[in-house]
């Protein structure tokens, strides 16, 4: 079985010490069977494709030859996405929205609505951050076309991607994800910014961690998180990285239903 960094979301700040109980240094994913998560790379998707990336919105890149990463946000919109949208206009980087359902895309529909607008990829948290591993298939059926229905309604897009809450998926997740077209995005990078307010130490964890074709998890629903993204930014193009959204972190290839990706 794999070991995974855990991350845990809640909404509020009144949840954050249950979050941080909650939450563990790594993860090991039970799997129906106790079967090996198979993970697929950018590098991978890129390589059965060939040829040249294109990458839409914030110009063209080749992530074969350019030293790409991925920018993603989990559990918004919030009070804080519009923030986080202001400077990633104002740096012109694009990110991947992994958004929930209650009390926030049915809280914050403008901001979806902008998300989009702007360039960013829009994508799937879940409804309620249920993990998915414990529900049934109804159940998780709902919690993953209830927000793409939304989205969808919003954006004039259904997403194609979509982050289990806490990384946790086996099977009948992979079998309902591809039923409903939806790739799995886990994650190289996280600042468990859910357990910390201090922005330099998040800046610090993810420069730490940073790698070509890495997926950065990030929340911006805590308090310590969007003002340390200008640093994390700045610290990242100076290395030379260039960022993109997880479609364009894969093209010319792309996500197949079904499958994850990290």
């Amino acid at each position: 079985m794999l070991s995974l960094t855990r991350k845990m979301t809640k909404t509020g700040t009144g949840l954050r010490a249950a979050a941080t109980l909650a939450a563990a240094a790594s993860l090991t994913l039970a799997l129906s069977g106790c079967t090996k998560l198979e993970t697929t790379s950018p590098s991978s998707v890129r390589g059965a494709a060939g040829g040249q990336a294109r990458a839409a919105g914030f110009g063209t890149v080749d992530c074969g030859h350019a030293k790409c990463i991925a920018l993603t946000f989990d559990a918004g919109p919030s009070e804080h996405s519009a923030r986080l949208l202001d400077i990633l206009k104002e740096k012109q980087v694009p990110a991947t929205f992994f958004l929930l359902g209650k009390r926030h895309i049915d809280t914050y529909p403008e901001l979806v609505r902008r998300m989009a607008d702007e360039g960013h990829e829009v994508a799937s948290h879940t409804w309620t951050h249920k993990i998915l591993t414990d529900a049934e298939p109804d159940e998780i059926r709902e919690e993953l076309e209830r927000p793409n229905k939304e989205i969808e309604r919003l954006t004039g897009k259904r997403p194609t991607l979509m982050r289990p809450p806490q990384g946790r998926t086996d099977d009948t997740v992979h079998e309902i994800c591809r039923e409903l077209g939806l790739a799995e995005v886990l994650w190289t990078v996280t600042a468990k910014d859910y357990k910390t307010d201090d922005s330099d130490l998040i800046t610090e964890r993810v420069l730490d961690q940073s790698s070509r074709d890495g997926i950065i998890l990030l929340h911006d629903i805590y308090d310590g998180t969007v003002p340390a993204v200008p640093g994390i930014i700045d610290a990242l193009k100076k290395r030379g990285y260039v960022f993109v959204t997880v479609p364009q972190l894969l093209a010319p290839g792309k996500a197949e239903p079904g499958k994850v990706y990290r």
